[in-house]
C-alpha cells in the first residue's frame, strides 16, 4: 500500500470510527431488501453540524492541519444553496439565479476569503457524506485545505428523505 492510499484509508477509518454506534434516525427494513432512509428529526438536526465539525476536525488533526470553526455566514450560504439545489433538482455549484459559491458567500456578508464548496445529493448521513468526499481527490483537497480556518455546513431534506448537503470553507 503506498503512502497516499494509507493516508486515505487512515482518514476514512477516522470518519467511520466517528460513526461508531448505529446512527439514529434510520427508517426502513434492511431485511425487506429496501434501503434505510435517514430521516432527520429535530434533536438530530441540532447535533448534525457538530458531528460534522468534529469529524472534519479529527480528519484534519490526523493530517497535521489546524481545526475549523463554524462561520455563521458560511452556514447561511450553505443552507441557501442546499435548498436551492433541491428546487433545481440537481447537485451543482451554481444557484438558480446563476450565483457562484463565492457570490453566495459575499451576499451573506462573509468577510473572509472563500476557499471551496462541497455538495452532495444523497440519502446518507452527514458522516457517510463526509467520508465520500474524503475518498475523492478533488473533494478531499477542500476538506484538507491548510489555509481553511472556517466552515459552513448545512442541508435540506426533502419529504422523500433525499438530503442535499453543502459544505463551504473559508479563511
Amino acid at each position: 500500500m503506498n503512502r497516499r492510499n494509507a493516508m486515505v484509508f487512515g482518514l476514512s477509518a477516522t470518519v467511520l470510527a466517528a460513526c461508531g454506534a448505529r446512527m439514529p434516525g434510520f427508517a426502513g427494513a434492511h431485511d425487506a431488501g429496501r434501503s434505510a432512509v435517514y430521516k432527520i428529526n429535530e434533536a438530530q438536526a441540532q447535533a448534525i453540524p457538530f458531528r460534522a465539525l468534529d469529524a472534519i476536525n479529527a480528519i484534519r488533526a490526523r493530517a497535521g492541519l489546524g481545526t475549523l470553526q463554524f462561520s455563521a455566514e458560511l452556514n447561511a450560504a450553505s443552507l441557501t444553496h442546499s435548498r436551492d439545489m433541491s428546487v433545481q433538482n440537481r447537485p451543482w455549484h451554481f444557484g438558480s439565479d446563476g450565483s457562484s459559491p463565492l457570490l453566495r458567500a459575499q451576499r451573506v456578508g462573509f468577510q473572509g476569503r472563500f476557499l471551496g464548496e462541497l455538495i452532495s445529493e444523497t440519502f446518507e448521513t452527514e458522516l457517510q457524506t463526509i467520508n465520500a468526499w474524503l475518498l475523492e481527490p478533488t473533494t478531499r483537497t477542500v476538506l484538507l485545505d491548510p489555509a481553511a480556518t472556517q466552515m459552513g455546513f448545512a442541508w435540506y431534506q426533502e419529504s422523500n428523505g433525499k438530503i442535499w448537503w453543502t459544505l463551504m470553507t473559508g479563511a
